[in-house]
């Protein structure tokens, strides 16, 4: 399984239902919210086979504004596996 970054923004007048609909869904406190700094956003990161998979911890409702980044660990040595494949 990969693993993702879920991206999950609202309005700030939205606040409270999303939070509400993130609870419901039974992820509220998987997730982390930049909501009381100004930032109307959930961020979650989760093991799914796909993205679209990954998306289904946001409410449908909400779905269409999230973002799923696959996220990845580089090692140094994949760094320098790199490095020699660009000379």
């Amino acid at each position: 399984m990969d693993r993702f970054l879920i991206i999950s923004p609202h309005t700030a007048a939205d606040c409270v239902n999303a939070l509400k609909e993130i609870h419901a869904a039974g992820y509220i406190t998987h997730f982390d919210w930049g909501c009381k700094d100004g930032d109307h956003t959930g961020w979650v990161v989760l093991e799914a086979s796909n993205a679209k998979e990954a998306l289904m911890v946001v409410p449908s409702m909400q779905r269409s504004k999230a973002r799923a980044v696959r996220l990845v660990k580089f090692s140094p040595s994949d760094i320098d596996k790199l490095h020699v494949n660009t000379k």
